[in-house]
């Protein structure tokens, strides 16, 4: 068996073991090109310095050598769902192909557990035996070291230590290749190729339970968040009581031992690598870690210098982001007591950056305690018709009704809606989950009544009202959205200073 596994390693490195180049592990056959940048190709030499020319799309490049490493960029391509071939050669012979190279558009996902859930875990077996599509790409990032709870080995501690936490690869979509994909970066990926009709491909990196902190670029931490780049980084009053049990336990209290929540960790080894490949935006599903810190200027702080720091690290100073606002979960437990504390900071950095968006899950969250709710399609799909609207201009329906002016009249509040040319409720009933609050701050129930695009609100136990919000609750049972039947995003008047 040892030299049969032997043969085949060699088998299979031949063609790279032939050449004396290399081109770095975030390049591959079956990728996708982000259609209208430069794109920079880059890899090693080895056996002194010579050229390195690389070829596709008509385009024949000399790249840049220092030392062993080279770097060539190829100009600007326009969309194409050509199946192309890459040719990298140093000198005059040694060579390396990488196939079925195509150019369109490139995203990002990111965030926790929600977003690492896989599609062969949906239950969607159809998905995966129709997942022929060949304009689909995906590069999986394969978790090498989880969280669940058992002690790491000294094997593990060493993988960590030595930022071996993801190993991955490009591939087109298929029965074989799907079912360990992002769920929900695979319905986005779908039916984004089926809006835009060009080549997608999703390049996926997250990790159960993971805090900001661990995704917060070197860069920023260095500057903002140095009291967190410590061996007692656990101690950290960003670090949830959940992330410090969970850390504490994998490494036997060792605190000076490497972690996945560590802040910048996971950016460093499964971000960072990807800086200088362009991508057309993020979707990021993430949140149920931090959330359980109360602290909205905290979190407002976190989340905003996450997004510009990504950015910052692109060079694109708009660069698409787009969110999963918390959806709904029936637990009581103090874990999820700040849901609605966090959506409302998902909707305040939504409201304060150019190009940062959300969907309202609200409507697809468990209806018991399961941190993972089963609907993933509408995620993905929703995220996919945002992007198409928000960031590509197509006349798609991407949002349910928000709230856009409040108005205190007679003793009720009259709230006006954007995205709604029509309220409605799903049942028939009247619309659910709003409240007033006089000027002692007691929110009570209030009755709501819909008038084309607004709600009028009145309460008897607020005969004088100063403030309204709607669906500020951890577990919800909303039944109001727009013609789309797209549900009405959670709002409040709480203020997050800064």
């Amino acid at each position: 068996m040892k030299i049969a596994k032997t043969i085949a390693i060699i088998l299979l490195g031949i063609g790279h073991l032939a050449a004396e180049i290399t081109v770095d592990s975030i390049f591959g056959s079956g990728m996708v090109l982000q259609q209208g940048q430069i794109i920079p190709i880059t890899g090693t030499v080895t056996g002194g310095s010579k050229s390195v020319t690389v070829q596709f799309a008509g385009q024949n490049v000399k790249a840049e050598i220092k030392g062993k490493l080279w770097r060539a960029k190829l100009q600007p391509m326009a969309a194409s769902a050509e199946s192309r071939t890459m040719i990298i050669t140093q000198g005059d012979s040694d060579s390396l192909t990488l196939d079925n190279v195509r150019v369109g558009e490139v995203w990002l996902a990111s965030g926790q557990s929600n977003m690492l859930w896989r599609l062969n875990q949906t239950g969607d077996r159809n998905a995966i035996a129709s997942a022929n599509h060949p304009q689909l790409s995906f590069y999986h990032n394969e978790p090498q070291i989880h969280t669940s709870p058992r002690p790491y080995t000294d094997k593990e501690k060493q993988m960590l230590k030595n930022g071996e936490m993801y190993v991955g690869s490009w591939a087109v979509s298929s029965p074989n290749s799907a079912p360990r994909m992002s769920a929900v970066g695979f319905y986005f990926g779908r039916k984004l190729q089926e809006i835009l009709g060009v080549p997608v491909g999703i390049i996926h990196s997250s990790l159960g339970g993971s805090e900001m902190m661990a995704w917060m670029p070197t860069k920023v931490a260095s500057k903002k968040y140095r009291s967190c780049l410590t061996p007692k980084w656990l101690e950290s009053k960003y670090m949830s009581a959940w992330v410090r049990g969970r850390a504490a336990f994998n490494n036997k209290g060792d605190i000076r031992a490497p972690h996945p929540y560590q802040p910048t960790y996971l950016y460093k080894t499964g971000i960072q690598p990807w800086e200088n490949f362009p991508i057309a935006g993020v979707i990021w599903y993430q949140g149920e870690s931090d959330a359980e810190i109360q602290d909205m200027q905290q979190n407002a702080n976190l989340l905003q210098d996450l997004i510009t720091g990504w950015r910052a690290e692109w060079k694109a100073p708009d660069l698409p982001f787009l969110m999963v606002q918390l959806p709904r979960i029936k637990d009581n437990t103090p874990l999820r007591a700040y849901w609605p504390e966090f959506r409302h900071v998902q909707t305040h950095v939504a409201d304060k950056l150019q190009g940062v968006d959300y969907i309202v899950t609200t409507d697809l969250g468990s209806t018991n305690s399961d941190v993972h709710p089963p609907r993933k399609l509408e995620v993905g799909e929703r995220l996919a018709n945002l992007a198409a609207a928000q960031v590509y201009g197509k006349d798609t329906p991407a949002s349910g009704p928000r709230v856009k002016n409040v108005a205190i009249e007679d003793g009720r509040v009259v709230l006006s809606f954007e995205h709604a040319a029509e309220l409605k409720t799903t049942d028939a009933q009247p619309p659910r989950h709003f409240e007033l609050a006089g000027k002692d701050g007691k929110y009570h129930p209030a009755e709501a009544t819909i008038s084309g695009s607004q709600i009028i609100l009145t309460s008897p136990q607020v005969p004088s009202p100063v403030a309204a919000r709607y669906a500020w609750a951890t577990f919800l049972t909303p039944n109001l959205v727009n013609e789309h039947n797209l549900p009405a995003a959670p709002f409040s008047p709480e203020k997050i200073g800064k």
